[in-house]
Parts: C-alpha cells; structure tokens; sequence
C-alpha cells in the first residue's frame, strides 16, 4: 500500500499505512518495524520495557513515524490503550501483528508452575486482546491480523506447556479468520522454527544446529503483509534448512 500524493505532488503522509506490533522492542518484533518503517508504514511497538523501547527508538533515530508505548499484552487495558494511541497519533490502523510472547522452559511434569501462568496470558490471551481491541479500525482499513506462532503449535514437544501455547495460537489464528474475512480482514499465522533472538536468554543457551534470523521471519511477516488486496495468506512455517521437527 503506497501513499497518495498531494495536490503540490508530494506524498500524503496522512495516508500512509499503520502498523502496531506487540513486543517490538527486540528480536522479530523490531525486525518487523524496521521493515515496515523501511517502506513507508507508520508504526507503533509495544513493552513492556519502558528503556528497551527506548534504546530500540534511539538505535532507528527516533524517526517521525515511530511510536512507543509501554504496556503489557496480558492487560486488556494496556492492548485497548495501544490501539487507542495508534488511532489517535495516526487516524488509522491497517495491521497489527502479535508477536509478543514469553517461554518458561521447562515441562509440565517438572517445571515451575510460578511462571505458566504469566506465559499463557501473554501467548494466548495476549493476541486474543489484540484481535478483539483493534478489529473496528481493521474492518474500516480491511486490514491484516498477524499472529506469531511457531513449530512448537504444530510439532508435540514432550511436557513442553510453551508448546501448547503455540498450539492455542495456530488454532486461535485460524478461528479468527473463519470469522474476519467476511468483514474483509485478513488473517496470517507466521510460525517460525528455531531462530536467535533473546527467546532464548532464559534458556541459558542457543539450540544446536543452524538458526533463523529475526530479519528472516521479518521477511516473511512483510511479504504476507504486502499482498495484493483480496490475497489472504493464511499459515507460513518457516523452519531453518537441518530442523527436522
């Protein structure tokens, strides 16, 4: 989507396309602002780390089409306050992409409990605010929802409760679509294998064998956006070449 020009014949900054991207201080967040900075979009990160989003604003030099808010996606309240400051800052919201999410590391037979429950309001409850908080100004765009799942939503991993989260989100991305399209509003869920981002700063180190990038998922997050008007792209799996699960 391009904006349209003005009668001096400059570009409408007013038209731009919006983005909002939940957890887009760091890793596939970032990457996917930075891209759709990168090609006109207007965009607004959220965290729930006041100086993360900070640093990642400073980094891109605080461009005019760049904001931030600090919030938490297991909040509805912070979601709706997102949306709101989208709309109001920018008068319209064309995508939004739910990327923020968080993982225990550990298994349902000998994990801590102390930490689910904060990952399944961020995994599942997280892009369920989001959907319901910004599908009025998205019918009036006929918009994108993008969900960030993984291979752990389609592949059982044995005890693994992150991996049941990411389950709820490959079916929450597809009940969502059997109810969005008819109001025009495309649904993709992007679901990455293993990639280096700080996902695995809890886990003490990175997994064996050849990684994806954040900017390699940013690509596919960007092309599914980009699609021509009436194309729906629903579920891309995108694993690094040696992952066989």
């Amino acid at each position: 989507m391009s904006s349209s020009p003005d009668r001096s014949g400059a570009p409408d900054a007013t038209a731009a396309p919006v983005a909002l991207i939940t957890g887009g201080g760091s890793g596939i967040g970032a990457a996917v602002a930075r891209r759709l900075l990168d090609a006109g979009y207007r965009v607004t990160v959220t965290g729930r780390g006041e100086q993360r989003l900070r640093a990642f604003a400073a980094e891109l030099g605080d461009p005019e089409g760049l904001s931030t808010v600090v919030g938490s996606t297991s909040d509805y309240d912070h979601v709706q306050s997102a949306v709101d400051r989208t709309l109001k800052e920018y008068g319209r919201l064309d995508t939004v992409v739910a990327n923020a999410g968080i993982a225990t590391h550990d298994s349902v037979a000998e994990g801590d409990p102390s930490g689910w429950t904060d990952m399944v309001l961020t995994n599942v409850l997280g892009p369920a605010f989001l959907v319901r908080a910004s599908i009025d100004a998205l019918k009036e765009t006929r918009g994108r929802i993008v969900l960030i799942g993984s291979v752990a939503g389609f592949v059982p991993t044995p005890g693994n409760i992150y991996g049941a989260t990411k389950w709820a989100v490959t079916g929450l991305a597809e009940n969502t679509r059997r109810q969005v399209t008819e109001w025009g509003v495309g649904v993709t869920l992007i679901a990455p294998g293993r990639v280096e981002t700080p996902f695995w700063d809890g886990y003490g180190s990175l997994p064996p064998g050849h990684l994806l990038t954040a900017d390699q998922i940013a690509d596919s997050v960007v092309w599914a956006i980009r699609r021509p008007e009436g194309v729906d792209i629903n579920t891309v799996v995108v694993r690094p070449v040696g992952q066989p699960n």
